[in-house]
C-alpha cells in the first residue's frame, strides 16, 4: 500500500463542526472513511496555523486517494492537500534508476 499525507484546512463551517463534535469524533470519521476504501489510518494530528490537521494514511492506490480527497473537498467543510510519501527503500530504488534527461541549456 502507498502512504499519503493529507493536510486538512477546515472551512468556517467545518471548524464549527469539529468544535461541536470534538477532535476524536473527526478522527473516528476519517478512520471509518479510510477503512471503507481499503486503507488504514496511521496518524491524525491537529496543528496551529494554516493547516488544521495532518493525516497519514495507507491506501491501496492513487484512485483511492483521489476518491477520499474528492469526498472531503466536495463536502465544503475542509480542503485537502495530498502528498504521496515514499519509504527510504522506495527512495533508494528511485535513486538507482537511470533516467535519460537533459537539463535546459545543457
Amino acid at each position: 500500500m502507498t502512504r499519503y499525507l493529507f493536510q486538512a484546512t477546515y472551512t468556517e463551517e467545518g471548524a464549527k463542526g469539529v468544535y461541536r463534535e470534538g477532535g476524536s469524533s473527526r478522527r473516528n470519521a476519517v478512520q471509518k472513511a479510510v477503512k471503507g476504501i481499503g486503507g488504514e489510518l496511521e496518524a491524525f494530528y491537529y496543528s496551529f496555523g494554516e493547516t488544521d490537521a495532518y493525516i497519514i494514511v495507507s491506501l491501496p492506490d492513487n484512485v483511492a486517494a483521489a476518491a477520499l480527497s474528492m469526498a472531503v473537498n466536495q463536502s465544503g467543510a475542509a480542503h485537502l492537500r495530498t502528498t504521496v510519501l515514499l519509504s527510504t527503500e522506495e527512495f533508494d530504488e528511485a535513486a538507482k534508476r537511470k533516467v535519460d534527461y537533459r537539463a535546459p541549456g545543457g
